[in-house]
């Protein structure tokens, strides 16, 4: 039986919740990367530091959600933000872009919420 995947995710965490027949797992990923606020008195070099450490951080965290989706069969990605996006891209680059079948934007949502979204993609594909 193929396990369908409802992935939440925004720069900050991953909800991903793996759907086989009845059962349910859920597995949560952080992505320990913290946002810059405006400071001021900042110069350029050390703004573009910043953005190269934290592009790096995000790109390792999409590859740890990456890692959970390999016995994957279809996968739903939602998201309120642009993580959603760069994450298909990854996706794509790593050769599993067959097995994506949707991207939603929607809001913040609760774990009850994700799990309930990604059982009815589930029977959608069943």
């Amino acid at each position: 039986m193929k396990t369908t995947v409802g992935l939440w995710i925004d720069h900050r965490k991953a909800v991903i919740v793996f759907v086989t027949g009845a059962d349910v797992e859920i597995k949560l990923i952080n992505s320990n990367v913290e946002h810059p606020r405006g400071q001021s008195g900042r110069s350029a070099p050390a703004d573009d530091i910043q953005q190269r450490v934290s592009t790096k951080r995000l790109n390792s965290y999409y590859d740890e959600v990456i890692s959970s989706l390999w016995n994957s069969g279809a996968i739903l990605i939602m998201g309120p933000g642009e993580a959603k996006g760069a994450l298909k891209k990854r996706i794509e680059i790593n050769n599993l872009k067959g097995r994506i079948v949707d991207v939603e934007t929607v809001d913040k949502m609760t774990d009850p919420q994700i799990v309930a979204k990604a059982r009815e993609y589930s029977l959608k594909q069943s």
